[in-house]
């Protein structure tokens, strides 16, 4: 079976966010671990306008190209990272308007969360974060990385410098996440419906 694939999810995409830092950084902690393959998501890159598919992302019957793409792009990833700042106790709007456009792409696959912020660390957003992800069946794991007073962790070159308990709390989730994917990724082989718009059977929709 080849190597499983792990993409950190940069969550904010507002000027001047640091998310990205926080997110090359953990990239290197994750190529270091060589478990997985990685691939890193900018939100800000993507551009998903606010949810705009006329029909519910459980049809899997998409008409928008965005949407076909993100559909493509999550589909064959194995397992995520989350990378949240924390705004007024939650996480970002951006990030929730990506996961709502799916739903049978992110199924019984694990995810973790860097989370960075004031004295809470952000893990106010990531408590948020995981009833969202167990409702799409995803498996949050225990392991995190949460940074408190996140600016004291960069440097004056914009580069970040990790303390201990981020690199041990980095290395922990990771292995957690490659146990968890290679027990889930069995699940994972089921057909979903090709995103160009196949039918699914009929079920109760929610607005």
């Amino acid at each position: 079976m080849p190597q499983p694939t792990l993409a950190i999810v940069i969550g904010s995409t507002r000027p001047g966010r640091i998310g990205p830092k926080f997110a090359e950084w953990f990239r290197g902690r994750a190529a270091a671990h060589s478990g997985f393959a990685i691939e890193l998501i900018d939100l800000a890159r993507v551009n998903l306008p606010l949810l705009d598919e006329p029909n519910h992302p459980r049809l899997h019957q998409y008409v928008h190209q965005h949407t076909i793409d993100w559909s493509r792009k999550i589909e064959r990833v194995d397992a995520f990272v989350f990378v949240t700042p924390e705004y007024n106790f939650g996480y970002s709007a951006a990030l929730k308007n990506a996961i709502d456009y799916l739903s049978e792409e992110w199924a019984n696959k694990a995810v973790g969360f860097v989370s960075y912020g004031g004295v809470a660390a952000g893990t106010r957003a990531v408590q948020q974060l995981k009833q969202v992800v167990t409702a799409l069946k995803m498996v949050p794991v225990v392991e995190s990385v949460n940074i408190p007073f996140f600016s004291q962790f960069i440097d004056e070159s914009g580069q970040v410098r990790p303390n201990d308990a981020m690199a041990r709390a980095a290395d922990a989730m990771l292995d957690e996440l490659l146990r968890v994917t290679t027990l889930l990724r069995p699940h994972t082989a089921e057909v979903v419906p090709e995103a160009a718009g196949a039918v699914a059977g009929p079920m109760a929709v929610d607005a």
